[in-house]
């Protein structure tokens, strides 16, 4: 496999080289390491379909009985596509509600969506131990798919075991609520209990439109729940209500051994530590889990527009310009959401902002308009500052939404399809999408400072001259409240985030495509060329910014230093919570914790 975008280490080829010697002999054989025999314990193969040790019908059967029929024999849709298949793709709820699909259909030289060969419809932690208990009994490689939106393809693998959470979606929302086991004194905290299955967009309406309440989740309306929230999480305000992991009170979870357990700050709270912001599909299988809510502001609103420098040294000065903008201005916990710098020097402005009126809000910008007026001749308003508010409580009301702001969302055109279910439009490219490259990085704030701004503006320029380079300002906890940082230190996530003002965000990717099936093969010239300009662009980057790891959920598939990327010094302690309570591995993911101890498809195990 060629990789088009960066160098192959020497240790990645290693793994490969191993990896390719276990492809050729025979699937039941141990993997032929030096300093390994068929003794090693440690050292085996999960089986495939045709290896002696995979289950029989017999052994299907029972897995069935036990689960109440939720047994679904897989089928791969792109064997034989349907003529509407890929004009479905583009509705993420139908992706969401076929578990043989994943919201991504691959990474170019990564990964393609592949079906398991049976899944688990799970209702329940009973379904979900059922099968947790066959996959270990019969060496079963195991997969996990709620809202199946992993960039990282960690919601499939062919040859594998399916749990499918989709069908937990219950949501239940409390005034007081008390974890079991807690010494909490007089009434509890608001909170909402969430089935792993649910997405963001059930949730919101529930907790914002019907119950007044906010819970911090994903900017993206049919992100699973329960996957997000264990990567950390964030959404358009995460600066004023924090990390979503940082909210969360309790979960059930499903641990290797196939107990059901309740796990809070006083239950099993290494294992609650590890679940919020560790990653998903490590740990076990997190069934539901419950969140503060906060309260609600009156207004939520948008500023959107965009400006167009006439020259290079002209863009330059629009984005130094734009960083002293933030710094004074919107560095704080009222602002979120992106500023995007593009190659043909336009910058793309797409903020929200929390609690503001409009009049607020439009004054924070007045100097930087003013500064554009007097300098009209280097800059072209290709779409003039536009701001728009709107009551938080309809924020996320599918009938206000649709009265009010059609333009900015698209519903579910299935017949059978709810008419809650509705999607941002802005999020529509990435339905079905196959992915070409992506990097994040985090960026401290001390790049804020005066000295720094112009180090920044370099940065942001150069790498904008290769491709479009984003900053997410929601993404990086500097600004926020004491109380906020605090609550985010208590959790797995990178600790570089509570020093980091954004998070950049350098990526691309194709429409639906799926390679091998002839017609809809995606165009891996324009995948390589992408790769290496966005290779060029985080590299220009970095070799004038100090940034400080990535978000797990948003990173490079080809990520070499992942472990400290990805968690920093929270690694260490990770691992040892992994050991713990899944030593023999059960639950992988691709860049997960303890993979380095596995063949990058799952199967094989390699120390």
């Amino acid at each position: 496999m060629k990789l088009y975008f960066m160098p192959v280490s020497r240790k990645h080829f290693v793994k490969s080289f191993f990896l390719l010697i276990a492809t050729f002999k025979n699937r039941n054989s141990i993997l032929s390491v030096p300093g390994r025999t068929e003794k090693d314990p440690h050292s085996f193969s999960r089986v495939r379909p045709g290896d002696s040790g995979w289950p029989g019908e017999k052994d299907w059967g029972h897995l069935n009985e036990e689960v109440k029929g939720r047994l679904i024999k897989m089928n791969n849709p792109f064997i034989s596509p349907g003529p509407d298949l890929f004009s479905n793709l583009k509705n993420p709820y139908y992706i969401g509600d076929t578990p043989e699909l994943t919201q991504s259909l691959g990474w170019a030289d990564a990964w393609k969506s592949s079906p398991s060969v049976y899944a688990v419809a799970a209702e329940s932690g009973d379904d979900v131990a059922a099968a947790v208990h066959f996959a270990r009994k019969h060496n079963l490689r195991l997969v996990v798919k709620g809202g199946g939106h992993s960039y990282q393809g960690n919601s499939n693998a062919a040859d594998s075991l399916m749990i499918w959470t989709r069908k937990m979606n219950s949501i239940l929302v409390y005034d007081s609520f008390v974890p079991e086991g807690s010494a909490m004194n007089g009434p509890g905290v608001p909170a909402v209990t969430v089935g792993a299955g649910a997405i963001w967009g059930h949730v919101y309406d529930m907790v914002s439109t019907k119950h007044g309440r906010y819970v911090q989740g994903g900017g993206c309306l049919t992100v699973g729940v329960a996957g997000l929230v264990q990567g950390g999480g964030f959404g358009s305000f995460s600066k004023y209500y924090g990390v979503a992991s940082a909210g969360m009170l309790e979960a059930e979870i499903v641990t290797a051994d196939g107990n059901i357990k309740i796990v809070n700050a006083q239950k099993d709270p290494d294992l609650f530590w590890a679940i919020r912001g560790g990653g998903g599909g490590s740990f076990g299988v997190v069934t539901k889990l419950t969140l503060a809510t906060k309260e609600l502001p009156e207004t939520f609103g948008i500023v959107s527009g965009r400006i167009k420098a006439i020259s290079d040294e002209a863009f330059k000065s629009l984005i130094e310009k734009m960083l002293i903008l933030y710094k004074e201005h919107l560095f704080n916990p009222l602002w979120g959401e992106q500023i995007i710098f593009n190659p043909d020097r336009s910058a793309r402005i797409s903020m929200l902002f929390h609690g503001l009126t409009k009049e607020a809000a439009t004054s924070a910008w007045q100097e930087f308009q003013d500064w554009i007026k007097v300098h009209s001749a280097d800059y072209s308003i290709e779409q003039a500052l536009t701001f728009v508010t709107l009551p938080a409580r309809h924020m996320w009301d599918p009938a206000f939404l649709k009265k009010f702001a059609p333009d900015f969302i698209e519903t579910d055109n299935r017949a059978a399809g709810s008419e809650n279910n509705i999607f941002w439009k802005g999020n529509q490219g990435e339905s079905g999408q196959f992915l070409y490259a992506y990097h994040s990085a985090w960026i401290p704030e001390t790049f804020l400072e005066a000295n720094q701004i112009k180090v920044l503006t370099d940065a942001l320029f150069h790498a904008s001259r290769y491709w479009t380079t984003s900053l997410h300002f929601n993404k990086g906890l500097a600004g926020s409240s004491p109380e906020v940082l605090a609550a985010a230190r208590n959790t797995a996530v990178h600790p570089a985030l509570v020093n980091a003002f954004a998070l950049v965000i350098i990526a691309a990717e194709g429409d639906p495509a799926y390679p091998g099936l002839a017609g809809h093969e995606p165009d891996m010239n324009e995948a390589k060329r992408a790769a290496e300009y966005i290779t060029k662009a985080i590299s220009e980057l970095k070799s004038r910014v100090v940034t400080t790891g990535s978000y797990v959920s948003e990173s490079d598939y080809f990520e070499t230093n992942w472990q400290d990327s990805f968690w920093g010094s929270n690694y260490t302690k990770l691992l040892s919570i992994k050991n713990k309570y899944d030593k023999e591995g059960l639950f992988f993911v691709h860049h997960g914790v303890g993979s380095e101890s596995w063949s990058p498809d799952g199967f094989t195990k390699l120390k």
